[in-house]
């Protein structure tokens, strides 16, 4: 029986604060350690079980997002399907904010959402094994997004830490409009033979202020950068426009590119610089954004 109102689920965008590249193993996937947080801007998705599965695509970016079965969300809700037979599927409605493949994770959040609502429809609880199996193989990083909160995460994105604590960081996300296909970025990826320092998960659990976050920021890096700057070299454009910001303590592409974030002390300096980003280069998408646990 339809409920009278659909279900709705907030997609937030994720962002990689930081991102190390370890190692590309013998099956191909390369093993990562990232720093991982959610903004409190992204996608929303509605559910109306019963029927058909379905799903009908609006916003902004729809379009490139597209409706037909390569999907996440149809993707994720076939998953559960197949591990828990005789589910409860139904209608998905999706209003598209975030750019498509533009390293934010926004497929991955739709498809974590959507496995979100399957779950209040069908009463399963959030730690159901099933439901953590369909994210796992829908994709790498469906997992961390199905309990949005800030972790670190290690292996193929499989690995997560418990959530975090961390401080709330005022940002702006900016887009130059160019998609960045996460296989052709890795493809690129020269890895270094020295292992990398990698992050203290106990010191960044302590960490109580913007500041001491900053500076642990500030060690770290995007592995992914260069290669992807190589494929779109606005990318370093974006940055070192990013970085000429008022008030901009740190500017950094997040996961496989091409958006890039850059880091403000409070929310009036990233609203001015988004505004002021919005007047100097209006071909770009721009968003003043919390990032927080």
């Amino acid at each position: 029986m339809a409920l009278s109102a659909p279900l709705v689920e907030s997609a937030p965008a994720k962002v990689n604060l930081t991102l190390r590249v370890l190692r590309r193993r013998i099956d191909g996937y390369h093993e990562i350690e990232s720093l991982v947080v959610f903004a409190d801007f992204g996608d929303a998705l509605s559910f109306s079980p019963g029927g058909d599965l379905t799903l009908a695509v609006g916003g902004p970016s729809a379009a490139a997002a597209g409706g037909g079965d390569d999907n996440l969300v149809l993707k994720a809700a076939r998953a559960l399907a197949v591990r828990r037979p005789g589910v409860t599927l139904g209608g998905f409605r999706l209003d598209k904010e975030l750019p498509v493949a533009a390293g934010l994770g926004g497929g991955s959040a739709d498809a974590a959402a959507a496995l979100r609502l399957l779950a209040r429809a069908n009463g399963l609880a959030p730690d159901d094994s099933e439901l953590q199996g369909a994210a796992r193989g829908t994709g790498a990083d469906v997992p961390v997004c199905l309990d949005p909160r800030a972790r670190i995460m290690r292996g193929i994105g499989d690995v997560l830490s418990a959530p975090l604590s961390l401080p709330p960081l005022p940002a702006v996300l900016v887009n130059p409009g160019v998609a960045l296909p996460t296989k052709a970025v890795f493809a690129g990826l020269k890895l270094n033979p020295a292992p990398p320092a990698l992050l203290d998960e106990r010191a960044i659990a302590q960490i109580r202020s913007g500041e001491e976050l900053l500076r642990v920021l500030a060690s770290q890096v995007n592995d992914l950068e260069a290669p992807a700057i190589a494929l779109r070299p606005v990318i370093a454009e974006v940055l070192a426009v990013s970085r000429g910001l008022a008030g901009c303590k740190l500017a950094r592409m997040s996961g496989s590119g091409a958006t890039c974030f850059a880091l403000f002390s409070t929310a009036d300096e990233a609203g001015a610089a988004q505004e002021l980003l919005s007047v100097r280069q209006p071909a770009w998408w721009a968003k003043a954004v919390t990032l927080s646990a």
